[in-house]
C-alpha cells in the first residue's frame, strides 16, 4: 500500500459524482441513517467493476466498442430516468421520521444499480489498478482484492461525509417549500448533466 494509492484514490473518490449526490440526496431525504444505506449500496456497486478488472472481463469491455457502448447508454438513460423521476416527484425530498424497511431497499437497489452502470469505473479499475501491482506478482489477482478493498472503504467512508452533511442541513431546508423546489431541481439537473457527460465520454 502506498502513499501515491491512498492520495489518488481519495481524490477520485471526493470528487463528486453520481454515487455521491445520490448518497446527499438520500441524506436530504431520510437523514443520516438513509444516506448511510445510500452510501453502502453505492460501495456494492464498486464490486462488479472489481470482479471485471480482476478476471479480464474490463478488457473486453476496453477492446469491445459495442459492449462498452450498450454499458455507457444504459448507465445514460438511468441517469436520465434519475433526473425526471427526481424534478416529477414532489415527495422526493419530505421529511420522513423512520425509513421504512420497503424504501431502504429501494435505495440500497438504486444505488447499487448507479455504480454498476457506470462503465468510468470499470475503466478505472482497468487502468489504475494494474499501476500499483507488479507485473511478476505471483499473487496479483490477491493484491489487487486489496487494493480494491481500501478504494471501497475509502468510498464508504467519503460518501458517508457527503450523506451526513446533507442530512445536518435538512432541518434548513425540509421547512422552507420554494428551497425544496429549487432542491429537486437542482438533483434532477446534476442527474441530467452527469448523464450527457457520460453519453459523450
Amino acid at each position: 500500500m502506498t502513499t501515491e494509492f491512498l492520495l489518488t484514490s481519495l481524490i477520485i473518490v471526493a470528487t463528486p459524482g453520481t454515487g455521491a449526490l445520490y448518497t446527499m440526496a438520500a441524506g436530504l431525504s431520510r437523514g443520516a441513517r438513509a444516506s448511510a444505506v445510500a452510501a453502502f449500496a453505492c460501495t456494492l456497486g464498486i464490486i462488479p467493476h472489481m470482479v471485471a478488472a480482476i478476471t479480464g472481463l474490463a478488457a473486453l469491455l476496453h477492446t469491445s466498442a459495442t459492449a462498452f457502448q450498450i454499458l455507457k447508454y444504459l448507465g445514460v438513460a438511468y441517469l436520465l430516468c434519475m433526473a425526471w423521476s427526481t424534478l416529477r416527484d414532489k415527495g422526493a425530498l419530505t421529511a420522513e421520521k423512520d425509513t421504512e424497511e420497503r424504501p431502504a431497499a429501494k435505495v440500497i437497489a438504486s444505488g447499487i444499480l448507479i455504480n454498476i452502470l457506470n462503465p468510468k469505473l470499470t475503466i478505472f479499475f482497468f487502468a489504475f489498478l494494474p499501476q500499483f501491482v507488479s507485473p511478476g506478482e505471483p499473487q496479483a489477482p490477491l493484491r489487487m482484492v486489496e487494493l480494491s478493498a481500501v478504494f471501497m472503504l475509502l468510498t464508504f467512508a467519503v460518501f458517508v461525509l457527503y450523506g451526513v452533511f446533507a442530512a445536518a442541513m435538512r432541518r434548513h431546508v425540509l421547512s422552507r417549500p420554494r428551497v425544496l423546489t429549487w432542491i429537486r431541481r437542482v438533483f434532477a439537473g446534476a442527474f441530467a448533466a452527469l448523464g450527457a457527460r457520460l453519453a459523450f465520454l
